[in-house]
């Protein structure tokens, strides 16, 4: 019978939206293997301290990223005797959405989802996954609005779907499905000039919908 250690990891797939584009966040790695190498933030299940697996992909967010995102979702587990030079290992993989930060951590680096290098592992798979799930569940749910900094204004919120998308939402398609999830409320008072525009009605997700998805039953150009 063998004795190899199965290997226990968590990778997590930190998305967000600059310049219109979908961007992930990648660190260099500063272990063997690939040593320097540009990958998903990752490590071991502590099973002194993690209650489970996604308590360990929260705890690595935090760590090597300084962030903490507010929608987290498993995505799949990879595994076999290849993925990883040290042996057999399962990777629990996580995808994560966050509003672009002002400031970023030392030694992140962002770079677009369809311009990315080859990454170790097995974590450009787990990227294209991820970016896959991300775009197929923006088209029904109430996904993107964890990409948007609070307070947004509806036009803001619209180009951030339309940018996901990779298409034209018609406006008064899109006011439709916002008021169908039910997962907006204004903020009191709260206006902001948008170029010649009068000025725009200030929104924030209601409490009840932090960290849950609102769905819709059709797309939302359907």
């Amino acid at each position: 019978m063998s004795d190899t250690r199965l290997i226990c990891t968590v990778d997590v797939v930190l998305l967000t939206l600059r310049e219109g584009q979908l961007q992930v966040m990648l660190l260099k790695r500063d272990r063997e293997p690939f040593d320097g190498v540009l990958a998903l933030p990752g490590g071991y299940v502590h099973t002194d301290e993690d209650q489970s697996c996604e308590d360990a992909a929260q705890r690595v967010l935090l760590q090597k990223a300084g962030l903490q995102s507010p929608y987290l979702e498993q995505l799949a587990s990879f595994s076999g005797p290849a993925r990883d030079p040290r042996g057999w290992s399962v990777s629990v993989a996580y995808f994560a959405l966050v509003a672009a930060p002002e400031h970023d951590h030392p030694g992140k680096l962002w770079l677009p989802v369809d311009r990315l290098p080859q990454l170790p592992f097995d974590h450009g798979r787990i990227v294209a996954m991820a970016v896959e799930r991300v775009r197929s569940k923006s088209q029904y749910s109430s996904l993107p609005v964890y990409l948007c900094a609070e307070p947004f204004t509806l036009p803001q919120l619209h180009a951030i779907y339309a940018a996901l998308l990779g298409e034209a939402i018609n406006p008064v398609s899109f006011r439709r499905k916002m008021d169908e999830l039910g997962m907006l409320e204004p903020v009191p008072g709260a206006k902001r000039a948008e170029g010649a525009h009068r000025p725009a009605q200030l929104y924030r997700l209601k409490d009840e919908f932090r960290r849950t998805l609102r769905l819709v039953g059709r797309g939302l150009n359907a």
